[in-house]
Order: structure tokens, then C-alpha cells, then sequence
């Protein structure tokens, strides 16, 4: 498939780092210097979420806090659709495939029912609403899609990711895992706009991104508890192993290299990196393993820095990133990888 169009939006309501760690400090009762170091070696500069800083000492529970998701998340999805059909130059009723991709709330009917009939996508448009990949989402959503457009060439298709991660973050949890996760995680929802191979544009200046080449999943087994969430009346609670780090250390670069060997490539011969900022011990794990070039990360970087963790959100915003700065000449490539729950990982042949 190719990609047409990338856009990504995050809440309206910014505040700086400092802010958000002031602000959690007063909410909980954990151990303010070690919340201020945790929230310090983040590296990130600030982050928006989806309510008013003081609305959250309001949220009483999951309900509450899940009922504001249902609402904000519709909200959000809709500005980032909206947003890459126009920049692909695509008609809401020209989408024929719908993947909503989303880890912070919950609703029946799944809101990509909801989001389909708020921007005028056809009655018959076939949806996949998936639940619990988390981190990896934005990466799976893509190759899900590509999956669908490989029987359906001449078809179109949009992968939309909303999380609204400050929503789920527990006051009364002091351990280390919410104290990382309170400073790293924001909101912000993404759609991409996909065309199978044989659709062609119907303007010369339509925005054309990359080809999908070829995907591969990862399962690890026995790492459930590396990553995901305790689910209860509390809501979500997060679940964040330390060991994280080494378990990329120890396979990512297996993965990767295999991976790109069955297609001809090495490291070496890709031009463009699109990962996921999952936090700077695991930006660092995944440069060193595959001995990268010096800056071949810097947009992975700058958006953890500028906006936080986005879970599946953020490696479309690197994408989006990676696109604008137009950096692989015609028929170069680029790998777009996310680590999530599972643990697994997903990786995304690129081909400019």
C-alpha cells in the first residue's frame, strides 16, 4: 500500500513538564523528589492532555474518567481525520477500510462507529476496532491495513489511534512504574490515510508518502508482564517491568536484521529510521543494538521531547515527521517499528 496522508493532533491543553510534575506531587501521596527525578529523566519538555489540569483532582473513578475519554477521544480522532483526508486529497466516502487502534478506554459500540458517521464515511465502510496493543498500535494498525489492501489494490483505507493516557494514571499507586509512567505518557490521537498499490492520485499535487514493503509481528513468550495493565474497578493500572530495556538489548537486533536480511537489506542500507519513542533508556537500547548512524534518531527524540510518550500515536507522529522532511530519495528505504504489550514488537518495511 502507500501512504497518502499522516497527520496527528494532541489536546489543546499544554503545560510544561514542571507543571505536570507540581501538579501529580499534590495528587499522590508518593515521594516528591524521587516523582521529580523520575519525571527529570524523561527528557521531555512538556505535554498536553485531554482535560484541564484541574479537572483531574475531579475524576473520582473509572467511570468518570472513562466517560470523558468516550468524549474527548471522538473529538480528537475527528480533528486528525479530517486533517489527512485533506492532505491526501481523499473524500471521506472513497475509504473503504476503517482500523481504529486504542488502549485507554472503552465503549460499545467501538467509537470508530461513532467516528464513521461523524466524518461522512460510507455505510458499508469495513471496520477493525482493536483493543490492548498499546505502544505498538500506530505500527499493527499499518500493517493490519497493508494486510487488507493487498486483496483490495484499488481500495482505500484509514488507520486511527486515540489515547488518552492521562486519563488513566492512578493517584494512590506510588509505585515506580505510575511515578515513570505520570511523567512520561500524554494524549493525542493520529489517522493515516492508506491507498492499495493500483489506486492512483486523481490531482498531480496530492501527497504521497512511502510504500509499505512488507511487515512482520513478534511475540515473546513468557513476557506478559513486561508491559499492559491491571484491569479492575480502579481502571487501569500500569503494569512497566524494569527488564524492559534488556529484553530489547537482548532481541530486538536479531528481529530487525532477520527481518530486513529476507528482503535483501542490512541496517546500513536504511535511510530512514520511524520508531517509537517509548522512553530514552529504550531510544538508547535500540540505537546501540543496531549501531545506527549518528542522528538517525533525532525525530524519534524530538518528539518524545515535545510532546511525551503518545503510545500508539507517537510513531505516526514520527512518521508524519519523517515525511515532511522528505528524506530518502526514490527508492531508498526506511524501517517504522513499535515495541507494545505482549511483549511484542511490530516492524514496517518502508519504501520511499
Amino acid at each position: 500500500m502507500r501512504i497518502a496522508a499522516v497527520d496527528t493532533v494532541v489536546p489543546d491543553h499544554r503545560y510544561s513538564q514542571a507543571e505536570l510534575t507540581e501538579a501529580f506531587a499534590r495528587l499522590s501521596s508518593a515521594d516528591h523528589g524521587l516523582l521529580r527525578r523520575f519525571h527529570e529523566a524523561t527528557q521531555i519538555t512538556g505535554r498536553s492532555l485531554a482535560l484541564p489540569l484541574e479537572d483531574y483532582e475531579r475524576l473520582d473513578g473509572f467511570t468518570a474518567a472513562n466517560d470523558q475519554y468516550v468524549t474527548h477521544a471522538l473529538d480528537l480522532a475527528e480533528r486528525a481525520v479530517k486533517e489527512a483526508l485533506a492532505r491526501s486529497g481523499t473524500a471521506p466516502e472513497q475509504i473503504d477500510h476503517l482500523v481504529w487502534c486504542s488502549s485507554t478506554g472503552v465503549a460499545t459500540p467501538s467509537l470508530d462507529a461513532r467516528l464513521a458517521q461523524r466524518v461522512g464515511l460510507r455505510p458499508d465502510v469495513k471496520r477493525v476496532p482493536v483493543f490492548g496493543l498499546g505502544c505498538a498500535g500506530g505500527a499493527a494498525g499499518l500493517a493490519r491495513m497493508n494486510d487488507l489492501l493487498l486483496g483490495h489494490p484499488l481500495q482505500a483505507g484509514l488507520v486511527v489511534c486515540v489515547e488518552l493516557c492521562s486519563l488513566t494514571v492512578q493517584r494512590e499507586d506510588t509505585s515506580v512504574a505510575n511515578l515513570v509512567a505520570s511523567g512520561l505518557f500524554g494524549d493525542g490521537a493520529g489517522a493515516v490515510v492508506a491507498w492499495g498499490d493500483e489506486r492512483s492520485p486523481t490531482t498531480p499535487d496530492q501527497a504521497v508518502g512511502p510504500s509499505v514493503i512488507a511487515t512482520r509481528s513478534r511475540l515473546y513468550p513468557d513476557t506478559e508482564r513486561i508491559m499492559g495493565w491491571e484491569v479492575g474497578e480502579h481502571g487501569f493500572r500500569i503494569v512497566l517491568a524494569a527488564d524492559l530495556v534488556e529484553l530489547v538489548e537482548a532481541e530486538l537486533a536479531g528481529d530487525v536484521t532477520g527481518f530486513l536480511a529476507d528482503h535483501g537489506l542490512s541496517p546500513a542500507e536504511v535511510t530512514s529510521w520511524v520508531c517509537h519513542p517509548g522512553g530514552p533508556k529504550v531510544i538508547e537500547a535500540i540505537d546501540q543494538v543496531l549501531s545506527l548512524r549518528p542522528g538517525a534518531l533525532d525525530l524519534t527524540w524530538h518528539s518524545l521531547q515535545a510532546i511525551g510518550n503518545l503510545s500508539s500515536v507517537s510513531v505516526l507522529n514520527v512518521l508524519q515527521e519523517t515525511i515532511a522532511r522528505r528524506p530518502g530519495e526514490p527508492g531508498e528505504h526506511g524501517l517504522l517499528m513499535a515495541l507494545g504489550p505482549g511483549f511484542s514488537a511490530e516492524l514496517v518495511l518502508l519504501r520511499w
